[in-house]
C-alpha cells in the first residue's frame, strides 16, 4: 500500500511539473507602430530645369509600423523575425526640397534579442541585432507633363535596437523601443590608396540610407 501511494505521488509530481512546463511562454508575438527619422544618399549635383540644383535623394520622415515574432530560446534568449513598413515620400535635395511621389520602405531582418532580467519579472530591458534587406518601392513621377516610375530597389541592411517590455501578465505586455537600420546604398570613388606592400587601388567610400525609429506596442507570449 505505501508503495502504491509513493508511486501515485511522484505520478502527480511529474504531471503537476509537466503542465507548469506546458504554460511557460515559449514564443512571442509583437505589434507596433511610431515615427521613424530617415535620411538617403548624396550624388552629382545637378542643375534642374526649375532653376534649383538637386545633390541628394530621401525618403521623408513619417509613421511607421511593424510586427515581430521570437521564439524563447531561454530564460532571456531570443531569435526571430521582424518586418517593419515605413509609408514615405522620396524627396529630392539640394538648393530645395521636392516631393517626387510616394514611396514605400519595407524592412525584413532576421534577429537575435537577449532579455535582460528574469523571466518573470514585470519590466524587462531588451537588446538585438539583425541582418537581412530593405526594400525601396517605385516611385511614380511627372516631369514636365510626362509620367515616368522609378523602379524599386532591394539592399543589403542590419538593424540594432534596444527597448524596454512591461508585462501586465505572463502572457501580455506593453514596449517601448527605438531601432536603427542603416542600408547599404552605393559607393563613390575616394582616390587611389597606395602603399609599398600592396600596390595601389582604388578607394570608395561607401553611403548608407539610414532610419531612426521611436516606436511602441504590445507583446503577446504564448
Amino acid at each position: 500500500m505505501f508503495k502504491r501511494i509513493v508511486v501515485l505521488a511522484a505520478v502527480c509530481f511529474m504531471a503537476s511539473l509537466g503542465s507548469a512546463r506546458a504554460q511557460e511562454p515559449r514564443a512571442e508575438l509583437s505589434a507596433f507602430a511610431g515615427w521613424t527619422f530617415s535620411d538617403g544618399v548624396s550624388g552629382t549635383s545637378v542643375r534642374a530645369p526649375d532653376g534649383n540644383t538637386y545633390d541628394r535623394v530621401d525618403p521623408k520622415d513619417s509613421a511607421s509600423w511593424g510586427f515581430s515574432f521570437g521564439i524563447l530560446a531561454g530564460p532571456n534568449a531570443e531569435v526571430g523575425f521582424i518586418y517593419g513598413q515605413q509609408p514615405s515620400k522620396l524627396v529630392l535635395g539640394g538648393t530645395a526640397d521636392r516631393e517626387l511621389g510616394d514611396m514605400s520602405v519595407k524592412n525584413y531582418h532576421g534577429y537575435f534579442g537577449y532579455n535582460f532580467g528574469h523571466n518573470d519579472s514585470k519590466v524587462r530591458p531588451f537588446v538585438f541585432g539583425g541582418l537581412g534587406a530593405t526594400s525601396f518601392g517605385s516611385v511614380d513621377v511627372t516631369v514636365a507633363g510626362t509620367a515616368h516610375n522609378i523602379d524599386s530597389s532591394t539592399k543589403f541592411s542590419t538593424t540594432w535596437g534596444a527597448g524596454v517590455k512591461m508585462m501586465a501578465s505572463p502572457h501580455f505586455g506593453i514596449r517601448a523601443a527605438a531601432q536603427w537600420t542603416p542600408t547599404y546604398v552605393k559607393s563613390d570613388a575616394a582616390g587611389w590608396w597606395c602603399d609599398p606592400y600592396w600596390g595601389c587601388y582604388l578607394a570608395s567610400n561607401a553611403q548608407y540610407a539610414n532610419q531612426f525609429g521611436f516606436n511602441g506596442g504590445v507583446s503577446l507570449r504564448f
